[in-house]
């Protein structure tokens, strides 16, 4: 299955000698001071970054790496909150011709000490006081680490430790580096060729040690391009940078699209604030993943929730609008006049208002990847007129290979190869891409390079189809795929998507690879179904106590009886328990980018998957739980397991 649209091509012309450094350099000529490239929310208020700020700011700490000692090829690992400072630094090691290494900002010491370790990194940059701690805690496992370099000066008075420097002390050395030396950034940036690598990208390690895949500046530069010939961006498009840039996704959009087309990155001004700082600027394209979206629509359903008698009547009457409209677009039918009349009212009376509120106003694509999108959501998002697109990719192909086109969406599936990319599917039914954004191999690790690259052709590890339509269809990770009862195959992706289309259901571990039935580990939104308890007069002290709540058992076990209803017998859930906790990435049960650990959450919770076949009532838990401020709290409890009538 090879895709080429006929879209207008991005006018950048990708050949050899082309570096991201280079494309900032004749972006930031293009603009110079007439445009912002980047705005960032400071107490309360928007500002405003020119694109001469941006390539002036990238070259004071390039040069100020250089004169410590930064040399081509050298790792740089950054970590921190998604700010400005975040993409200059990442500019300014690509730059000097070093490579670029991204850590999940709430990654754990161990975390932390295997990236910079096994990258060999010789400088770790880090936003504020709890990076730099991290940081000096792991010093003595990276013996290559030569400099700490922090920007945020809060909290970091009595730190006198000979490895750490400011960012601002870095630009200063930069300053005078360019003084005693003219043009030797515009040297260093000539250096540069497209296959170099530039990004040191570790995968999210849903079942083993995370591991670093190398990807060039042509990688990256013909992903975006061929992604924006799919879905052309403009110049004048908001863009707002909320994920960590330590996920590919985040990286596709900030740096392969956003430099090429220069569009402007706004960044919010806490992580906490993401949604509401959307809202204010509205962007015109989005990517996120499922848990965004999941997000958004709780949000609404629990306003729904707590609405008048008036309001949810017209909230009602407007999707049920919304449901059909979007469907017969789904089905490529015309939408009667009569139905585009009731839409525009909807639109007007309903949809218009509740857009905004999510930000969404002037959203013209929404992308969301990373994980299976359930198809409730995709539904609930078209009603509302939003363009939600499914991408498929990895971080082994610079992000993107396969994505929804506009007016040709299916939401079982993820759509047709963007342009150059090929797809096919082999006989054992595993995916494989090729493309030239498939990555260079990975770092120390060649017996992985060569199970995953063979022939130019990227195997995926994922199963998945082609229908008829000439869409790929994901089944699931090929070591995810279950067999029921019955010996048919089943992703318990799907089940578990449309259990959280429920917003008192935060998550749900779909259990039963050959085993008599399907059983379920629930974990309960504690928000939500807090404030229905509370409603209900219902008495309870902790997460633990209210997931084991009589009341609350029934709640769920009626959102599992509705998702039961579409599934054939050998799929239908049979038991479930309600966990007495969230999964956590803390505790190793989810990845950084929020996937489910599953040989992780079935060796830890081996007790739990033992009980729910056999004829018992409850399970015994004897565990300890280990809070953010470093308390660690053991629980002894009861979980009660009920079984359903199916």
């Amino acid at each position: 299955m090879l895709q080429e649209d006929n879209a207008s091509v991005i006018p950048l012309q990708i050949n050899e000698d082309l570096t991201l450094p280079k494309v900032l350099v004749e972006t930031a000529k293009r603009y110079g001071d007439s445009k912002a490239a980047m705005r960032e929310k400071e107490f309360g208020v928007w500002r405003p970054i020119t694109w001469k700020d941006y390539l002036d700011n990238v070259k004071n700490i390039s040069l100020g790496l250089v004169s410590l000692g930064l040399k081509r090829e050298d790792k740089v690992a950054m970590i921190g909150d998604n700010r400005p400072e975040g993409l200059w630094m990442e500019m300014a090691t690509l730059s000097a011709g070093g490579i670029a290494v991204w850590l999940f900002q709430d990654s754990l010491m161990d975390e932390v000490a295997h990236i910079i370790n096994h990258s060999d990194a010789a400088f770790l940059v880090g936003e504020g006081q709890e990076e730099v701690d991290k940081a000096l805690s792991v010093q003595g496992k990276c013996p290559f680490l030569k400099k700490i370099i922090w920007d945020d000066p809060k909290g970091m008075r009595d730190y006198h430790d000979p490895l750490l420097i400011s960012l601002k002390e870095v630009m200063q050395r930069g300053r005078e580096l360019d003084q005693k030396d003219p043009g030797l950034f515009e040297k260093m940036v000539a250096q540069g060729k497209a296959r170099d690598v530039a990004l040191l990208f570790y995968t999210s390690g849903t079942t083993a040690l995370p591991k670093g895949a190398l990807l060039s500046h042509y990688n990256l530069l013909t992903m975006g391009q061929n992604m924006m010939n799919v879905d052309p961006c403009t110049p004048e498009d908001d863009f707002v940078s909320f994920l960590p840039f330590a996920w590919i996704g985040e990286q596709m959009m900030s740096i392969s699209c956003g430099l090429q087309v220069g569009f402007t990155i706004n960044f919010p001004e806490e992580p906490e604030t993401a949604q509401e700082n959307i809202r204010e600027i509205g962007p015109h394209v989005m990517f996120a993943p499922p848990r965004m979206y999941e997000q958004m629509t709780r949000t609404v359903q629990v306003k729904h929730l707590d609405s008048t008698w008036l309001k949810r009547t017209l909230f009602n009457t407007a999707m049920k609008i919304g449901y059909r409209t979007a469907d017969l677009k789904f089905e490529k039918k015309s939408i009667p006049l009569g139905w585009k009349l009731l839409n525009w009212l909807a639109y007007t009376v309903v949809f218009k208002k509740l857009r905004d509120h999510l930000g969404l106003s002037r959203i013209r694509n929404a992308y969301t990847g990373g994980a299976a999108m359930g198809p409730d959501h995709f539904r609930f998002f078209h009603a509302l007129g939003v363009n939600l697109k499914q991408i498929y990719g990895q971080t082994e192909i610079a992000g993107i290979s396969v994505l929804h086109r506009s007016g040709d969406i299916k939401f079982d599936t993820v759509g047709t190869p963007i342009t150059h990319t090929e797809v096919r599917i082999t006989e054992e039914g595993e995916i494989i891409s090729k493309s030239p954004s498939v990555f260079l191999g990975y770092y120390k690790n060649p017996e992985a390079t060569t199970k995953t690259l063979q022939n130019g052709w990227l195997y995926s590890g994922d199963k998945g189809f082609i229908d008829e339509d000439g869409h790929l269809v994901v089944f699931d990770r090929t070591k995810d795929v279950m067999i029921l009862s019955d010996r048919s195959i089943f992703s318990p992706q799907y089940l578990e998507t449309r259990l959280k289309f429920s917003p008192f259901l935060k998550d749900a571990w779909i259990i039963g690879h050959e085993k008599p039935f399907i059983t379920a580990v629930v974990c309960i939104d504690y928000a939500v179904i807090g404030k229905w308890a509370d409603e209900k007069k219902l008495n309870y002290t902790s997460y633990h106590e209210l997931s084991q709540k009589p009341e609350v058992y029934d709640l769920v076990e009626k959102q599992i009886r509705e998702a039961n209803k579409s599934l054939k017998p050998a799929a239908k859930i049979h038991k479930f328990v309600n966990l007495y906790k969230e999964f956590d990435a803390d505790d190793e049960e989810l990845t950084r980018t929020r996937k489910l650990r599953r040989s992780f959450v079935e060796n830890r919770y081996q007790d739990i998957v033992r009980t729910l076949y056999e004829d018992k009532d409850n399970v015994h838990m004897d565990t300890t739980i280990t809070y953010e401020d470093g308390r660690v709290v053991q629980i002894k409890t009861d979980l009660h397991i009920r079984k359903l009538p199916v």
